[in-house]
């Protein structure tokens, strides 16, 4: 079960709905931040959860002009996948291996200069999407929706929040000196380029 699956099913679960419905009401919510999702690959799972009798079809609408649409509900065994997978993802920590640690992990290849200009670049970037996020919750507050639905993202700006504070902070060890640059690894960087 892919994360766009575990969202459809989490979406039936409140009610009835058609693909495309589905697709506005993540968007709405903001929650392509926590899910990658396009159109077709919505239906994509739609279709595919429905072939593994997790969701089933309860009726087909036409508005003017536009193509019939599908209304799809979760059925019991659905609701159990659902239930399990939620249990699986918020009790079990998972390696999930991101690049942005493996960047971190081999920028000593880069010239100091080049890397923290790069982690400064970074910074700038989580910072508008931080502000951006912080704009959700205040929404969310003003519009007295539950915390409880959007705590993907309160998990989300807080861990970029915490990501700029590391960041900020081991620029600045950088940059004092209190955390050296392996300048031999530097110099063969530098050396290798100014032969190309």
């Amino acid at each position: 079960m892919n994360p766009l699956g575990v969202s459809v099913l989490a979406l039936l679960s409140e009610s009835a709905m058609h693909p495309y419905e589905m697709y506005q009401l993540l968007l709405e919510r903001k929650e392509d931040r926590i899910v990658k999702v396009r159109p077709g690959s919505l239906y994509h799972a739609v279709a595919r959860l429905h072939g593994q009798e997790l969701v089933a079809e309860v009726g087909t609408d036409r508005g003017g002009n536009r193509p019939e649409r599908t209304t799809y509900e979760i059925t019991p065994a659905g609701r159990r996948v659902l239930l399990d997978r939620l249990t699986e993802i918020l009790r079990t920590p998972v390696r999930e291996y991101p690049q942005f640690t493996l960047g971190l992990s081999e920028m000593h290849n880069l010239p100091a200069s080049q890397a923290i200009a790069l982690l400064r670049a970074r910074i700038e970037d989580l910072s508008l999407e931080i502000e951006e996020l912080s704009g959700y919750q205040r929404l969310a507050a003003e519009r007295k929706v539950s915390e409880i639905y959007w705590a993907g993202i309160d998990y989300t700006y807080h861990m970029l929040s915490a990501e700029v504070n590391w960041l900020t902070s081991y620029i600045d060890r950088v940059d004092s000196g209190a955390l050296p640059w392996p300048h031999e690894i530097s110099a063969h960087h530098t050396t290798l380029t100014d032969r190309d």
